[in-house]
């Protein structure tokens, strides 16, 4: 009987390492495959031993560059409206560190590591100031670090429903209106698990569903975000892990001064999924887009040049649901700036 035992261990313990390397090579295949049918879009800038993936189109000025949120999307989160607004000046995209095509990076990721990425990136593309900057949800904070580093760059800004740097302090009254716990335990087994194949085979089916339910997504950017979630995915939980710090340091950078500021707020009423999702009451429901709208409210007074438009028709992903909104919204502040040159 305990050889009988010992034999189905064995058997068991082979068919784990066997398993293991077939998904291991499995995912090896599918980082090949993945290389191939979806290559870089718009070119690699070295910034010192790591490539930044940038995408730059059009010509004049100001340039407008666009900042993502915290998601897995990249450049590819501007992906409804970046041929567009390159219609009438120039206009980059990019991928944070460790996102889509761009290298990892070795250490944390802040806001202020990122707002440095971002400047190298820019000066060794040889892309010129000034800049109109403009951030999608945790984007916001990212523009607003930039600008306190880099300030004198940074001509104008476009908020498109973008966090603001007391939202988990106000946001407290809505306990429930948090990113789920098991959601951020899933995205970190995944991170540490891509190598194995899971994360690709079962994890971002998840992690998509999930994205879908929490911003109400409609429609996800590209095929390309999901082929490539796999190794997104480390990069997002470094971000994830330092995002009160980023936006402590966000809350040092609330005097935009006179630079022009549009700031657009998504306010489509919850559905009766995403309440039951987050378990709130319709009251809790309007009682969080309102405080949503508050802090919007604030972050259009940090500049004495701001307008504050709230879009109805638009969840958190303005940019997909209403891209003509966006679009006046940025050609506004380009113009702004391009006025006041003159």
């Amino acid at each position: 009987m305990r050889g009988f035992v010992r034999d189905i261990r064995f058997v068991l313990l082979l068919s784990i390492i066997f398993s293991t390397i077939f998904a291991a090579v499995y995912e090896l295949i599918s980082r090949y495959r993945t290389a191939n049918e979806f290559p870089v879009i718009g070119k690699l800038v070295d910034i010192g031993g790591r490539r930044i993936q940038l995408d730059c189109r059009g010509v004049g000025r100001p340039t407008v560059v666009f900042e993502s949120g915290l998601d897995l999307n990249g450049s590819l989160s501007w992906s409804a409206i970046h041929d567009r607004i390159a219609k009438t000046t120039r206009a980059c995209a990019y991928s944070r560190a460790g996102i889509m095509w761009s290298d990892p990076s070795g250490g944390a990721q802040n806001g202020k590591t990122i707002a440095e990425d971002l400047h190298l990136t820019l000066l060794n593309a040889g892309e010129k100031a000034p800049y109109v900057l403009v951030g999608h949800s945790m984007g916001g904070p990212y523009i607003m670090i930039y600008t306190k580093y880099f300030g004198l760059e940074v001509a104008g800004l476009v908020f498109v429903d973008a966090s603001h740097p007391d939202e988990v302090e106000r946001l407290k009254a809505i306990t429930s209106l948090t990113e789920p716990v098991w959601l951020r335990l899933i995205a970190k087994a995944g991170a540490a698990l891509a190598w194995t194949g899971i994360t690709r085979g079962i994890i971002v089916p998840l992690l998509e569903k999930s994205a879908r339910e929490y911003w109400r997504l409609r429609k996800w950017p590209s095929d390309a975000v999901l082929a490539y979630s796999p190794t997104s995915l480390d990069s997002i939980v470094k971000e994830s892990d330092a995002f009160e710090e980023s936006l402590a340091d966000a809350g040092t950078a609330r005097q935009l001064n006179d630079r022009p500021v549009f700031v657009l707020t998504g306010m489509e009423p919850l559905s009766a999924e995403v309440l039951a999702y987050f378990k709130l009451t319709p009251v809790q429901g309007r009682q969080y887009q309102e405080i949503w709208k508050s802090m919007h409210d604030e972050e259009a007074s940090w500049s004495t040049q701001s307008q504050h438009q709230v879009v109805f028709d638009a969840g958190h992903y303005i940019q997909f649901d209403q891209p003509d909104v966006v679009i006046s919204a940025v050609l506004s502040v380009v113009n702004r700036v391009r006025a006041a040159a003159n």
